[in-house]
């Protein structure tokens, strides 16, 4: 099908979803699995309207999950209004660095001993599986700034820092597919690929984010005219992740924290006009002290003064603008996921899927938050809620474009496309009531506690 029957069928599938809404919002489904099954309708199993294959189509569609990754990358740093040096935050970073590197090694292995794929090609495979999904993850992730919720914002920050930080990994593995294992081939791969990779990332997007949130709400406060938001926005995302790209750092983790820098402006301005009848509230699941709260009746008040009120408009039209495009790509991509299982779908991918969600992810979940003071029920939660989805479709379409070829290329998108679609709805199906009874608990011991 051309150009315009995929433009009906994108427009057909917003335009359902939007109208029934109503109807969806009380079903235990996330839209998501949704669109999944709308997708496999007009798929080959069903209507036989479209067709999706990955191996033909990697180069664009590498290119199409690119753009909603750091999209959706930049609105998930945006939305943390967290210090950093908050409890959450530090568990993020847990998720993200070590919890994901266990994943990477137990599925490399998991991977050689089930499949009997090459190491190379087991470390490829468990590359593109061990990152969470930042755009797939909206049902347990943080879904505005207001949101205190240590457990939201920790998932959060994961899937915003483990896309970039799986990437190193994905290289080594296309690096040893044409290059025999040395000291000095994993030392130059440590050495630029990593560390500076994910320093590097970090870091030029942290300052660009700051950068670009200072000036523009001081220019805000003297041109009181703050200008069409969304170009800025978009302006700071493509320029963050290019200057990123362009000396070897890591995009998507610059992305990532060129929108948590941009709130940490706001969070600094919040600090200098403390409003003065606030109490600080930090117990049970309550992340931040009240003053931080964005959406909250002080915030954007006359009395806090010109500095808050500029910050704040800055941080709600740059939200405003990366949601829309959220809603926007995400629809079509799992719609896309949705037509591609049909050709795609590996029987292999089940027994992977198993692994992962019962056993490698739970496992290094449970390790690195030994000590970290989480109840036994949030670490399990953790464990199981760790939705694969966009991340995993961009590994696979890069590794298409850079090397990889044949039947692996054909055994591995079948893996993956099979994983993801299971995990859209697995996942997608319990998050909704495992967040409900979590709720449900925290209510009954804050009423017996008041």
């Amino acid at each position: 099908m051309g150009f315009l029957g995929w433009m009906a069928a994108v427009g057909g599938l917003l335009l359902l979803m939007s109208l029934a809404t109503g109807w969806i919002r009380p079903l235990p489904v996330t839209h998501f699995a949704l669109y999944l099954a709308v997708g496999a309708i007009v798929g080959p199993w069903g209507l036989g309207l479209l067709e999706v294959d990955f191996l033909r189509d990697a180069r664009w569609m590498e290119r199409l999950t690119e753009v909603a990754l750091i999209i959706s990358l930049f609105v998930g740093g945006l939305k943390l209004r967290v210090p950093l040096d908050a409890g959450p935050a530090a568990m993020a970073r847990r998720l993200a660095f070590p919890a994901m590197f266990l994943s990477i090694a137990g599925m490399t292995l998991a991977a050689r001993l089930l499949l009997g794929l090459d190491w190379p090609f087991a470390l490829i495979l468990a590359a593109m599986l061990a990152p969470t999904d930042p755009v797939l993850a909206s049902v347990i992730a943080v879904d505005n700034a207001a949101d205190r919720d240590g457990l939201r914002v920790a998932l959060s920050g994961e899937a915003g820092m483990n896309d970039g930080s799986a990437m190193p990994f994905l290289l080594l593995g296309l690096t040893l597919l044409g290059t025999p294992w040395s000291w000095g081939v994993f030392g130059h791969w440590a050495l630029l690929e990593l560390l500076w990779g994910v320093v590097g990332g970090l870091g030029i997007g942290f300052a660009m984010g700051w950068a670009v949130g200072w000036l523009s709400t001081r220019l805000m406060l003297i041109q009181r005219d703050p200008g069409p938001s969304a170009l800025l926005t978009l302006g700071l995302i493509a320029l963050t992740y290019a200057a990123a790209q362009s000396v070897g750092a890591l995009g998507f983790l610059a992305a990532f924290a060129a929108g948590a820098g941009m709130r940490m402006v706001e969070v600094g301005v919040v600090r200098e006009h403390p409003h003065p009848r606030l109490r600080r509230r930090e117990r049970g699941d309550e992340l931040l002290p009240a003053e931080f709260v964005a959406g909250s009746p002080v915030v954007g008040r006359k009395d806090r003064g010109e500095p808050v009120q500029a910050v704040g408009r800055l941080m709600s039209d740059a939200l405003i603008f990366g949601d829309t495009m959220e809603h926007l790509l995400a629809p079509l991509l799992v719609l896309l996921l949705g037509i591609a299982v049909a050709r795609h779908w590996d029987i292999d991918g089940l027994a992977v899927a198993a692994v992962l969600f019962f056993l490698v992810r739970p496992l290094a979940v449970w390790l690195v938050t030994i000590g970290s003071g989480w109840h036994w029920q949030r670490r399990v939660m953790v464990g199981w809620l760790g939705i694969r989805g966009i991340g995993g479709i961009n590994y696979l379409c890069y590794a298409i474009t850079h090397g990889v070829n044949g039947p692996q290329a054909g055994h591995l998108a079948g893996i993956i496309v099979t994983v993801t679609a299971l995990s859209t709805v697995v996942h997608g199906f319990s998050a909704q009531p495992l967040l409900a009874w979590r709720r449900r608990r925290i209510e009954r011991e804050q009423s017996r506690e008041g």
